[in-house]
Formats: C-alpha cells, structure tokens, sequence
C-alpha cells in the first residue's frame, strides 16, 4: 500500500533547491514607518526610508539612526579654547546694543544715572545690581566721546576675541571683568559709570590669548600701555573701574586659555565661578573705604 506524503510540495522538491519566498512580491516599507511605501534604501544599512527619515550623504542617502552613529566619530570643531566656533560674534553685537540702549534712555531720562551708577555706598545699601548696571552706563549727555570711545574698541576687539574664545567664554571675561572693575570701584568707597572695566579686561583679553598662542605682543602690551597712561593722566577717569577690570580680564581668560586637556571644559567652568564667588563674598563681607 502507498500513501500521499502529507506535504507532497516538499517531498517532490530536488535536494538542495530553495524554498520561495513568501514576501517576496511584498511592497517595501519604511523601517520608522511601516505604512509608507518607499523604494530608497539607506546607503549603510541597507534599510527602506521614506522621505523623512532620508538624510542626504554624499552618495544617496542614509537613514536618521546612521547618521547619527557616523556623526559621534567625527571630530566636532572648537574655538581655539574651546566651545563652538564663532561666525557671527553675536555676543560683540549684543552688548553693544545693550550699551546704546541704555544710553539712549540716558537721553531720555537722566535720572537713569544717579539710580544705576556704580555707587559703593549704594552697593553697601543693598543696591547690588549697580555693580553690573553701572558698566552698562555713560557719561550723560552732552559728552559723547565716552560711549563712543568705549563702543569704537569693543567693534574693534570684541569680535575677534569672541572666534578665540568662544561666545560662552567671551561673555563671561567681559562680565566678570566689569564686576572687577566694579568690585575695586566699591573697596576705595567712590562712584562710577561705564563700560571701560569691561573693555581693559579685553585689553587684557587679548594679551594672554595673543601670548598662548605665540604671537607677538609688543602691540598689545604698547595699546595697555598708552591706555592706563591717560587714566592716570586725564582727570575724572575711574582708575579703580580700570584697573580691577584689565586684571580680572586678563586671570580669567588665562585659566581659559591655560586650562588643562582633560576636563578643560569643567575647569573653565569651576574657575570663572570661583572668581564669581570670590568678588560676591567681597562685596557681602568687606565694606567700602571712606572716600
């Protein structure tokens, strides 16, 4: 007696002859997105990619997961201490704005200044913001070479000190430069106003970065020179705004610029908050000289 195999399809079937594939008339689809049809594989994967999760290489296109695994073995670019590069110095620009602003609610209401100058006894008051405001205002009108000289060098050497230090870092030596400043305004008990304690600070900005990066310094050196001459020099200039923002400029871009490799990025960090907290327990805990 014989009988039927109870799957005649595969006992009929030659050794060693493939077995159909049952999807392989199925329309492909994206591997995101299972109800989009596509045709387009990813370059790397070999996986179906709708529209939106092609991403284009430079042959066809890869998909979002791949791209994203090649990008965390490219070496991403920095600023020559760190942080993203700078195209656009939109720090420059905007403290710029900011000055100009203020300035011309000066012109619009003068008592702007006696209510937000740098004032050590207002500070000793509780008025604390003026330590910051105060490098945000100018002599009031009508004197203009104040701003505008102020102005004229933060154009000039702002944007070039923001593509060395990144915008990050670049704001954070302008503004702590003008604490400094402000801070030795408030230790001798006088008053000031003005952006000069942050721009010395660039000054000194730029001689530690020009000295980092071997290039010659004899100019920089020759501009703080000529500047802390006329200081001293021309009457009613603030000597301590000067003074306390070139050197606080010059150590924080130094423990930038000096950072070491590894970490550099929490060191930099650490120390800008470090200068920070040291300048606030000045304030908190030592009061102004008599002026």
């Amino acid at each position: 007696m014989t009988t039927q195999p109870d799957h005649p399809n595969q006992s009929d079937r030659p050794q060693g002859q493939a077995q159909p594939d049952p999807f392989a008339g199925a329309v492909p689809t994206c591997y995101r997105h299972p109800g989009r049809e596509t045709y387009v594989r990813c370059q790397r994967c070999d996986r179906s990619i709708c529209p939106d999760c092609m991403r284009a290489a430079s042959v066809g296109h890869q998909c979002v997961e791949c791209v994203r695994e090649g990008s965390r073995t490219i070496r991403q670019a920095e600023a020559p201490f760190g942080g993203r590069p700078v195209t656009t110095p939109v720090v420059t620009w905007t403290l710029m704005a900011i000055n100009v602003l203020a300035y011309l609610g000066e012109v619009a209401n003068a008592s702007l200044v006696g209510r937000y100058e740098m004032s050590a006894y207002g500070v000793a008051a509780g008025e604390w913001w003026r330590l910051l405001t105060g490098a945000f205002l100018h002599a009031p009108p009508p004197s203009y070479w104040h701003i505008l000289f102020n102005m004229w060098a933060l154009y000039v050497i702002g944007p070039q000190l923001e593509r060395m230090l990144g915008s990050l870092r670049f704001g954070a030596v302008y503004l702590l430069a003008a604490l400094g400043g402000s801070v030795a305004v408030y230790l001798t008990g006088s008053a000031s106003v003005g952006a000069s304690g942050a721009i010395y600070g660039l000054f000194g900005a730029m001689f530690v970065v020009a000295r980092r990066l071997g290039f010659d310094v004899r100019g920089v050196l020759w501009l703080i020179g000529i500047n802390v001459v006329l200081t001293f020099v021309i009457p009613g200039i603030s000597w301590q705004g000067h003074l306390g923002g070139l050197v606080t400029g010059a150590l924080v871009t130094a423990l930038f610029a000096y950072a070491p490799g590894k970490n550099r990025k929490a060191f930099q960090l650490g120390t800008a908050l470090a200068v920070l907290a040291v300048y606030v327990l000045i304030v908190m805990f030592l009061m102004p000289l008599s002026g």
